[in-house]
């Protein structure tokens, strides 16, 4: 199992919440002695969108989106259940369990350590983050439960297809009943900005350098030149939120510890609905870890994108989905060792 974790998650993915820790501690430093910084950096922005940030979160994207193979679902037909139980659990229980979960802490169980306007902004961070399945790390959280990488990248791809039209609508409903005030022109751009235009660029490239070279070379030559790009990317957006976030974390460090309980208790909810579901519906291990692991991990990346672009870098809302990021990797491991000791809870024959 070491061997398998060594192969799956890298350096950088595996310390992932320690990296962040750092980056969050370098980001108030520079928020609270270099103020001239984020002032700089605050600048230079379009329709609501930083553009430095922007820079960064296609830096963070557009790798995850060369690994999308639409040509597999072609095979969605050949055992559905699994898709069913991963699209039921991503769009139709996900954000609105997200919603009540994060509802009930922030103004009902933390109503007096949260102010009404922070626990509103919290909960929009919240949603973002509920709306927005994972689509790239889930390939190392099914290679780490020997998931079959051929149907997780089916469930993937169709994922992404149903992030273009389900992801706005979503969100606006819940912010809506949380009582935020709904920035539809922000909404719709930040999807094209962050889904869009990175997902098309990932095809086109995906299709032109396997037209040109095969896929071979893509997938053991081209694949692994942005193996930290993402990383990388994610960490530098979070110093510069960070910057702009100092003085909000300096007057209630508490409440990175309240924002973080609701999110944890919703990943292994989510993990275990899918997962349940997976084992009445008598799907093979290798299906069903993944359709467990793709909804209780989030698109962070996305989440972090949108919260910036609605309600700009010093937001709370903002720093409600930089937690996510803070929380998943740790919690996800874990989901990973409960998944791997429970195969005997389904079927002994293999889906491939």
């Amino acid at each position: 199992m070491e061997t398998k974790k060594e192969a799956g998650i890298g350096f950088f993915e595996k310390y992932l919440t320690l990296w962040v820790i750092l980056c969050m501690v370098a980001g108030v430093l520079i928020g609270r002695f270099l103020p001239g910084i984020p002032a700089f950096l605050g600048r230079f922005t379009y329709a609501n969108v930083s553009i430095p940030i922007a820079i960064l979160i296609w830096l963070m994207i557009y790798p995850m989106m060369l690994k999308v193979d639409f040509q597999s679902i072609k095979n969605v037909g050949k055992n559905p259940k699994g898709l069913f139980v991963t699209w039921t659990t991503n769009w139709l229980i996900k954000p609105f369990t997200m919603f009540g979960i994060a509802w009930l802490f922030f103004f009902v169980i933390f109503k007096t350590l949260i102010p009404a306007d922070l626990a509103k902004d919290y909960l929009a961070g919240a949603i973002l983050l509920g709306a927005a399945p994972c689509t790239a790390m889930v390939f190392v959280w099914s290679h780490l439960t020997k998931g079959n990488p051929a149907y997780t990248v089916v469930q993937v791809a169709t994922n992404d297809l149903i992030i273009l039209v389900a992801f706005t609508p979503i969100v606006a409903l819940l912010l809506g009943i949380g009582g935020v005030k709904i920035p539809w022109d922000t909404l719709l751009l930040s999807v094209v900005l962050f889904v869009v235009i990175p997902l098309a660029g990932g095809v086109i490239t995906r299709t032109s350098i396997i037209k040109r070279r095969g896929l071979s070379y893509f997938e053991k030559g081209f694949l692994p030149k942005f193996n930290q790009e993402t990383i990388i990317g994610l960490l530098l957006t979070l110093i510069i939120i960070f910057s702009f976030q100092g003085n909000v974390i300096l007057e209630n460090p508490l409440h990175i510890v309240l924002i973080a309980i609701p999110l944890i208790i919703q990943t292994f909810l989510i993990f275990f609905i899918a997962y349940g579901a997976s084992r009445l519906f008598r799907l093979p291990h290798d299906i069903a870890a993944p359709a467990g692991m793709i909804g209780a991990s989030n698109f962070f990346e996305l989440a972090v994108a949108v919260a910036i672009s609605l309600f700009g870098t010093s937001s709370p809302a903002a720093l409600a989905t930089i937690v996510g990021v803070l929380t998943e990797v740790p919690v996800m491991l874990i989901l990973v060792k409960i998944a791997n000791r429970t195969t005997h809870w389904f079927p002994a024959e293999n889906s491939k």
